[in-house]
């Protein structure tokens, strides 16, 4: 008997590998079926913004959210590569990115209530770039579902590990400075020995919660709420509860970077009578709020 040309074998093979490889978990139409493993490439697009010691809203400065105020927002966007077990469990490693902001002259309008933050007068931005390996966790897909009995939306909740960099700058007289370099609380400086200088590159912590809408085969939106844990109350370059020496820059900064540094350290208000700078019992944190369209790439014809 003659055998059949190897091409006809390769393709019955093609043909029947879905069947005998795919363990089927449910289907999106009488068209399509997902496979146990779906890779997922998407997009973002929302807002960032920053809980600081500078900025927020009327009173002494509550902690985490009770000090937010969402005027500061700046947009926000980013890029993900996520892949998904069962619908249920998704590791995903993403990039976003922005710019946080926080300025003292927006309690203006609550200025008596502040206790000094008003007259502080201080202000900063700061460009994020983050990067997180992040674990999606969707509890309504812990169970299996038949053809077309599937939800088509799924909360799901998010935690993992993050990377970022940000620099804090100041504007002074229409030029901006990076606050870093400046020292600004005396940070390496041997009067202030508890006083270390911070890095522009560290982890944080993202969690957060979600609700994922699959609007078809291929396509996949999710709204999103991540907050960010930082390790470090500088994101804004404001910590120690006292200012500085003005004159120990001097001692320890250029000429032109200390006369700099010595007007961005203390900004008070003429004629105000402010003695707390910052507060280093908590540390700065940051959050975005995005809308994300993923396309998933690994989707079986039937």
């Amino acid at each position: 008997m003659k055998r059949p040309p190897v091409i006809i074998i390769l393709f019955c093979l093609y043909m029947t590998l879905p069947v005998m490889t795919t363990a089927q978990y449910y289907y999106h139409n009488e068209k399509y079926y997902e496979n146990d493993l779906v890779i997922e490439l998407g997009a973002s697009a929302g807002i960032i913004n920053a809980m600081t010691d500078l900025g927020g809203r009327k009173g002494t400065g509550k902690g985490f959210i009770k000090d937010l105020n969402l005027k500061t927002s700046k947009p926000s966007f980013g890029f993900y590569i996520l892949g998904m077990y069962k619908e249920a469990i998704g590791v995903r490693l993403e990039g976003s990115f922005g710019q946080v902001r926080a300025y003292d002259s927006i309690l203006k309008n609550v200025a008596p209530s502040t206790f000094g933050r008003y007259e502080r007068n201080l202000s900063f931005r700061s460009s994020i770039r983050d990067f997180q390996l992040a674990v999606e966790v969707h509890p309504l897909f812990f169970r299996h579902y038949g053809e077309n009995e599937a939800p088509y939306w799924s909360p799901y909740a998010i935690a993992g590990i993050g990377y970022f960099s940000f620099n804090p700058e100041a504007e002074l007289n229409g030029r901006w400075h990076a606050l870093q370099p400046l020292r600004t609380e005396g940070q390496g400086f041997a009067e202030y020995p508890d006083r270390k200088p911070y890095k522009l590159s560290q982890i944080n912590i993202p969690v957060g919660i979600g609700v994922r809408y699959e609007i078809n085969s291929f396509l996949n939106a999710r709204l999103e709420v991540v907050h960010r844990f930082l390790m470090t109350d500088y994101l804004d370059d404001v910590s120690e509860t006292d200012f500085a020496d003005p004159s120990l820059f001097y001692n320890y900064l250029s000429p032109a970077q200390a006369a700099v540094a010595e007007q961005l350290s203390n900004r008070s208000l003429p004629g105000s009578k402010v003695f707390q700078r910052g507060d280093p019992k908590d540390n700065d944190s940051f959050f975005t709020i995005q809308l994300k369209i993923g396309a998933t790439i690994q989707s079986s014809r039937r």
